[in-house]
């Protein structure tokens, strides 16, 4: 098992910028059939990031994907860095 089963890739959008500055949320394009838990624990493994809240929306496409909400301490522009968003 892969330590980021279940996501694919991080969105860069200009809603994703202005929720990661405004709400510390990140959003990830995720598998169709992969848990709010699933995202969570894996999102904390490889980023050693608190996360408080997970929510998902899957668009007329098929693509899911996953607002991820960081706690206060774990800033998400911190986690994109470490991407290569930023």
């Amino acid at each position: 098992m892969t330590k980021m089963k279940g996501i694919k890739c991080l969105l860069s959008t200009e809603k994703s910028m202005r929720l990661m500055q405004s709400d510390n949320k990140l959003i990830f394009v995720v598998e169709p059939k992969a848990k709010n838990k699933d995202i969570k624990l894996a999102i904390e493994g490889v980023f050693n990031a608190k996360v408080v809240k997970v929510n998902t929306y899957t668009s007329p496409s098929g693509e899911r994907r996953a607002y991820v909400k960081f706690n206060n301490e774990t800033p998400a522009i911190d986690v994109a860095t470490k991407l290569g968003l930023m």
